[in-house]
């Protein structure tokens, strides 16, 4: 490893609060399959196997975390909001807080396909990070960054699952990924006087992302933002 890249490594530990006993690991974390193609001579190992161990430490971790802080949550509910905290956007988004994509080795090609502002890149080379900490150093000071890095995210949106308000999900989603908030829209009023129904869509940058049916219009805005989390975690998965 060169010096331009050790130090650039080191920058990047800074950021992790956490220095690696062997930093080859951390280098190999962010060694992408395409750059391992286009430079033969390299000698380096691309990232596929740390990333595969990685999403099994880190699904453990956050399960962990959350089991702590919600003892008394339904077993589906704490499912649900594992699989929120794992998912690619979510981990694309913690990968960008560490600005993991200026230390990302890409080939050339995908360097000019804008590889590094892939959600899909960014949170396999996330997992792939937790893979080289828990190979270096094992689960305890793993636990403490993971726990470091969702702390400000896990209170808020964990309880918005707790209480089946999607509504603040997507709110704190759009906010995130978008940087503007979701707009509600009564479509149609339907059913008789006494038992009057609501539908209701959901925009999010003009396009509309979900809509919902509800015996209330705040029933269907959330019904509405249900389909909406649906709809946006299915587009990031393709």
């Amino acid at each position: 490893m060169d010096e331009e890249r050790g130090s650039s490594l080191k920058e990047l530990e800074n950021h992790l609060g956490f220095e690696f006993k062997k930093i080859e690991w951390l280098d190999q974390a962010l060694t992408h399959k395409s750059f391992i193609h286009q430079t033969v001579s390299s000698g380096k190992i691309s990232n596929e196997v740390l990333e595969f161990l990685g999403d099994a430490v880190l699904s453990l971790v956050v399960s962990h975390l959350l089991f702590e802080k919600f003892p008394e949550a339904q077993e589906g509910t704490l499912s649900m909001m594992r699989s929120h905290f794992v998912k690619q956007g979510s981990l694309a988004f913690l990968a960008r807080e560490i600005q993991l994509e200026k230390y990302l080795l890409l080939g050339k090609s995908e360097v000019l396909d804008g590889g590094g502002k892939k959600s899909s890149i960014l949170a396999n080379a996330y997992e792939a990070v937790i893979g080289a900490i828990y190979l270096d150093s094992g689960l305890d000071p793993l636990f403490e960054i993971v726990q470091n890095h969702l702390e400000s995210h896990l209170l808020s949106e964990a309880a918005a699952f707790l209480f089946n308000d999607y509504k603040s999900l997507l709110q704190e989603h759009s906010q995130r990924i978008y940087g503007n908030s979701p707009r509600y829209q009564v479509l149609k009023e339907f059913g008789p006087e006494h038992d009057k129904r609501y539908e209701v869509s959901v925009m999010i940058g003009g396009e509309v992302k979900g809509t919902g049916q509800g015996k209330s219009k705040k029933l269907a805005e959330q019904e509405a933002a249900k389909m909406a989390l649906e709809e946006i975690d299915a587009s990031e998965k393709d």
